[in-house]
């Protein structure tokens, strides 16, 4: 199932190209429920064969981030906490989910922004807690970009360097997941402390 969906995914951003990158990956940096992975890692497949640019891909996967998540932003201003709570359902957001991202992101401030973007199945939904606060846009962009970066670079790498191959690549996957949450752990713990020393 997991293979049919990888090849769907390679024959239309190699029909798309870039711009069936950026479409995919603004979908699943908004509210529609699209796995990264089988997007950017096919980029990175399709570039170590010649057929793309690892760098236009690489920027095409993190404007189409970064656009999602303005989207998520401007909704969450635009419609409001209530709103959110009451349709969200129906999009696969629950309200415990916009209320642990709210509280999430009031704990720990801006960094929370940066932090969420490499979170799997929060990286989706920070964006709706930085618009309820009314989070400082051009802030938020930065914060928004550098963590979609950096996700969007470690997928099409994994894709460059390891093909089609699907079982090194979950191996792979699972560990690089498992550091990126430590690192984070770490960067919240030394944030943590460095909040309390100023305080």
């Amino acid at each position: 199932m997991l293979t049919d969906v990888v090849n769907f995914v390679v024959d239309t951003v190699g029909s798309l190209g870039y711009i069936g990158i950026f479409l995919m990956m603004f979908l699943e940096s908004s509210f529609f429920p699209f796995p990264s992975e089988v997007v950017m890692i096919p980029a990175g497949y399709l570039a170590y064969k010649g057929e793309m640019n690892i760098y236009i891909a690489i920027f095409s996967g993190i404007l189409g981030s970064l656009m999602g998540a303005l989207f998520n932003y401007f909704l969450a201003i635009k419609l409001g906490r209530s709103f959110l709570v009451k349709y969200g359902r129906y999009f696969f957001i629950k309200e415990e989910t916009i209320v642990k991202m709210e509280e999430f992101f009031k704990s720990h401030g801006h960094i929370s922004t940066f932090s969420g973007r490499l979170i799997p199945a929060v990286r989706q939904y920070i964006s709706f807690p930085a618009g309820l606060a009314k989070m400082n846009i051009f802030v938020f962009s930065i914060y928004t970009t550098l963590g979609a970066a950096i996700w969007v670079i470690i997928l099409t790498l994994l894709g460059y360097y390891l093909g089609d191959n699907e079982l090194l690549i979950k191996e792979y996957l699972r560990y690089i997941i498992i550091g990126i949450l430590i690192l984070l752990a770490v960067l919240g713990f030394w944030y943590y402390k460095k909040i309390k020393k100023s305080s």
